[in-house]
């Protein structure tokens, strides 16, 4: 029987101690994936619960929940892909909200005016907008005589 070198059997145990570091920080870092997967899951049906409900508490829980499923999840991230390719007027607004500094105001804006366009047919009937062309025509005014 040989005998074997100190040196190599220190590079060998210091070789086997690094590969199961490693196997233990992958697998902790898997199930910590799962459990964001989880907690965003939770997250968004208390907001699909809580938005008929009076209240605006369950859209920002929907955008909060969808957010932390989509930075853990490459599945969830792919599907939300082809809905964005497949509907983009529907998934733009969330978008919108999930940057780093959302546009709440200007989203909510422009839902109301959807919303508004969907429930009144007649272009007439619609007060945002004419509301909103009356403020541009007054603010127009202002600035030219200033």
């Amino acid at each position: 029987m040989t005998r074997r070198d100190p040196r190599v059997v220190r590079r060998l145990s210091s070789l086997r101690r690094r590969r199961l570091a490693f196997v233990v920080r992958e697998t902790l870092a898997r199930i910590a994936r799962l459990l964001l997967i989880a907690l965003g899951v939770l997250i968004l049906l208390a907001g699909a619960v809580l938005t008929p409900l009076p209240g605006h508490v369950g859209l920002p829980l929907l955008v909060i929940g969808l957010m932390v499923v989509l930075r853990n999840s490459f599945q969830a991230k792919r599907r939300f892909i082809r809905w964005q390719r497949r509907h983009p007027k529907l998934i733009f607004p969330i978008r919108r909200l999930m940057r780093r500094e959302p546009e709440i105001l200007l989203v909510a804006w422009q839902q109301l005016l959807r919303s508004e366009k969907v429930v009144l047919r007649r272009p007439t009937w619609r007060v945002l907008k004419r509301g909103r062309k009356a403020v541009r025509k007054r603010l127009r005014r202002r600035s030219a005589a200033a």
